[in-house]
């Protein structure tokens, strides 16, 4: 089934206005294209899924945005700076969870954090004090003091979360977060997340592969093999392609299998 992309209407608002605007973004490495003309947009205060299998170019998109990569089409604007053009204000408005855990299990919660501050050019005080409250925010505010290494996956999670937070963004992109976590842990993350979207106004670009994580009042944009085949809130997503649940219409506009993959 060929679905055409919806065009989401936020991305017609002023892009000062939207946590990240992605227009027009292709990428190559060599001669394989592994996006192709990717549009989307997370206005302010909304939890956007960025959904698609392993494979689909959510991470690939993530350095984009990142400026681990450089885009060489279209354009990434985040609170109305360029990434190419104004990279020092575009990131100072962003916080990123990566896949890949990147905590040092040797150091405490607090220096890890206070470490991630300095990077920022925070130091002394005011250091302790954002570190202090963004594990707070986490639920890990008692923990400070302790060493990575004698937390659960969850709860390391949270603190790369709360790292994230220190330099007070605007917008956060969160790449599988959840991935090897147990069930309960996985709520807790995805609940802190979409807490930090109602109480702080953040914009979120929540990418993963696991169906169960998208709800029913979210807005999703589906990443297939570099393209996006649809954007639109849910009970677009289920009208469009005619099926009852999110598993479903994802087989359908994609033609593929998702439990099926990511088994």
């Amino acid at each position: 089934m060929t679905v055409t992309a919806v065009t989401p209407p936020d991305a017609t608002t002023a892009k000062s206005a939207a946590a990240l605007v992605v227009n027009g973004v292709s990428h190559h490495f060599g001669d394989k294209k592994v996006l192709d003309n990717v549009s989307l947009a997370v206005p302010q205060g909304a939890f956007v899924v960025l959904l698609g299998l392993n494979g689909a170019g959510k991470s690939t998109l993530f350095s984009l945005v990142t400026r681990l990569y450089d885009n060489v089409s279209g354009e990434i604007v985040i609170r109305g700076f360029d990434v190419r053009r104004r990279p020092s204000q575009a990131l100072q408005k962003l916080g990123v969870v990566f896949q890949s855990r990147t905590l040092d299990s040797d150091l405490s919660l607090l220096q890890n954090l206070k470490y991630h501050a300095a990077l920022h050019g925070f130091r002394g005080k005011d250091a302790t004090e954002r570190a202090l409250h963004a594990l707070s925010v986490v639920g890990l505010g008692e923990r400070a003091h302790e060493r990575v290494r004698a937390l659960s996956g969850g709860q390391a999670r949270r603190v790369e979360i709360a790292r994230s937070l220190m330099h007070r963004p605007d917008l956060l992109l969160l790449d599988e977060a959840t991935v090897g976590l147990d069930i309960g842990s996985r709520e807790s993350v995805v609940k802190i997340v979409r807490g930090l979207v109602e109480t702080q106004r953040l914009g979120v670009l929540w990418a993963t592969h696991l169906m169960d994580e998208v709800k029913a009042g979210d807005y999703v944009v589906v990443l297939h093999k570099g393209r996006v085949l649809f954007t639109g809130d849910v009970p677009s997503f289920l009208h469009t392609t005619g099926e009852q649940t999110v598993v479903a219409a994802f087989r359908t506009i994609t033609g593929t299998n998702p439990l099926e993959e990511a088994a």
